[in-house]
């Protein structure tokens, strides 16, 4: 191991140890494996697997990446889930139809959530909802 690197453990222990959420999580990071026509081709099929996720309590947040000027989205996202551990989350990214297609192509990465926060706005009489 490298001087500029630590045990994944270790690293959790520590931020844990200063208080720290330490939430495990994983990373998707997805991006089109060839043409962008089977990224959309498929697009249908994916976006209602995401939504069985967001249902069944894995999906954590998911949306897609634009081009660094803002101007175009090119096929990439990113979706953040729960599972046990890598192999049950490369097991999820791999049912997603977007990547059993081979439209997208995709890398799995664990990821600690320690800092940040969201603040939630619901309107009672209306069932209006909004993230601030």
């Amino acid at each position: 191991m490298s001087e500029n690197t630590f045990g994944w453990q270790e690293h959790i222990d520590k931020v844990t140890a200063k208080g720290l959420l330490a939430k495990r999580l994983y990373v998707i990071q997805t991006e089109p494996a060839g043409p962008m026509e089977a990224v959309l081709d498929n697009l249908q099929e994916h976006l209602a697997y995401q939504l069985e996720l967001e249902r069944k309590g894995i999906m954590f947040a998911a949306g897609p990446f634009a081009d660094d000027g803002e101007s175009r989205w090119e096929g990439e996202g990113m979706v953040i889930i729960r599972a046990a551990d890598i192999d049950a989350a490369r097991k999820i990214a791999a049912e997603d139809p977007m990547h059993k297609s081979g439209a997208r192509k995709c890398r799995v990465r664990p990821w600690l959530l320690n800092e940040g926060s969201i603040t939630l706005k619901v309107t009672y009489s209306n069932g209006g909802r909004e993230v601030l």
